[in-house]
């Protein structure tokens, strides 16, 4: 029998990229010294058989600043909603939720211009690291929070806006899983200003309506009004 050859080797390879990298955007990557990075990314590339890696890495070069402007945001998010946040460079060095965002916020520039299968390694090293799955797909506006990160699962699809904020175990989930669903919105859209608490469930192609509390342990598959709270106690109860 013979077996195809996936070169696994590049898992270490992006892991060392991907560290780099993040460390670099508070650094050195904003002042157009990054070109330490460029041989690297070319070498992943190359290894995953993509064309133009020159043109693709050029591109990639100019989103860094604005990716570092949001980091910027997510971590004031992080200092003036988190009450055990005793300073800024408390969120940058030491809170995992903050490290994941980053590194999806990386992913994205990538996995917006179809470069393939990089973006993924890049989250699933973030996953690894950290206990939260962010697909790179997913569209994650300004000034996000993540709480204790751990076991939180935020699908391909989902959509979310400015001024969000959630906890550990949340999943924003496919209420489907079916292959031919691969190319249509299934997950959830979270308009600004929401706050989801600890190991709710937000399922399928639904919206949560901007300004909304969603309670702890809850379970939604329906769309939710602006200005609600969602709790849970015998059954879902929702008061606007």
């Amino acid at each position: 029998m013979q077996f195809s050859n996936y070169n696994l080797s590049l898992k270490d390879d992006v892991e060392l990229f991907t560290k780099q990298l993040f460390y670099a955007l508070f650094d050195d990557v904003c002042q157009e010294k990054a070109n330490h990075l460029k041989e690297q990314f070319m070498k992943i590339l190359n290894g995953l058989s993509v064309d133009k890696a020159d043109e693709i890495w050029m591109y990639y070069q100019t989103s860094f600043c604005n990716i570092r402007e949001k980091l910027d945001l997510d971590a004031k998010a992080f200092e003036s909603t988190d009450p055990a946040c005793k300073s800024l460079g408390e969120v940058y060095l030491a809170y995992p939720g903050f490290h994941a965002i980053a590194i999806y916020r990386l992913s994205h520039e990538l996995y917006k211009i179809s470069v393939p299968i990089l973006p993924r390694m890049m989250s699933e090293y973030a996953h690894s690291l950290t206990g939260v799955d962010i697909h790179p797909g997913a569209t994650i506006g300004d000034s996000f929070f993540i709480d204790h990160a751990t076991g939180v699962v935020i699908g391909e699809t989902t959509v979310i806006e400015n001024n969000v904020s959630i906890y550990q175990g949340v999943t924003l989930g496919g209420i489907q899983v079916k292959k031919e669903l691969a190319e249509v919105k299934r997950h959830p859209t979270i308009e600004s200003n929401v706050t989801i608490y600890a190991n709710a469930t937000i399922l399928g192609n639904i919206t949560v309506g901007k300004n909304t509390v969603i309670g702890a342990n809850v379970c939604i598959t329906k769309s939710v009004g602006a200005n609600s709270t969602v709790i849970y106690k015998s059954q879902n109860s929702i008061y606007t």
